[in-house]
């Protein structure tokens, strides 16, 4: 599952996306047509900052921006910032990979060899999509269906 913060951070670089090429926007703006905590928000904001991801300017006029085309930013690059790893174990993940605790040794591990695989069809998605997709929401679940 992914983090609260690796989701707030998402619909935040969403929003940066959707009106890039507008002019800085304000963290209170990003938040309220977010549902997003300011403070929260504002810790994540200034680890895209450090990332390269998004750009800043302080004052009245100030506010945030990309800092590169959303046509530049996958979401596989996005998550992987933000988490770490696309991989759910941590045997699986290409980037920052250990060995699992309490575990078989990789070579025998039939749960690694198919985490491996999620991993990569996952990788291949993400990677695929850009933050200049589109993305058309979908309606909730039905409440049977659950």
């Amino acid at each position: 599952m992914l983090s609260q913060k690796t989701r707030y951070a998402i619909r935040a670089m969403q929003h940066l996306a959707d009106n890039y090429g507008g002019g800085p926007i304000q963290l209170a703006e990003i938040a309220d047509k977010q549902n997003i905590p300011a403070k929260f928000l504002t810790v994540i904001l200034s680890e895209l900052t450090r990332a390269g991801l998004v750009e800043s300017q302080r004052g009245r006029d100030g506010g945030y921006w990309l800092a590169i085309p959303p046509i530049d930013v996958t979401y596989g690059d996005l998550i992987r910032h933000m988490r770490g790893s696309l991989a759910l174990v941590p045997c699986a993940s290409r980037y920052a990979h250990e060995k699992c605790k309490n575990c078989l040794e990789e070579g025998e591990c039939r749960t690694r060899a198919l985490l491996l695989d999620v991993r990569d069809r996952t990788a291949q998605i993400l990677d695929g999509i850009r933050l200049s997709d589109p993305i058309t929401p979908v309606p909730p679940f039905a409440q049977d269906a659950v």
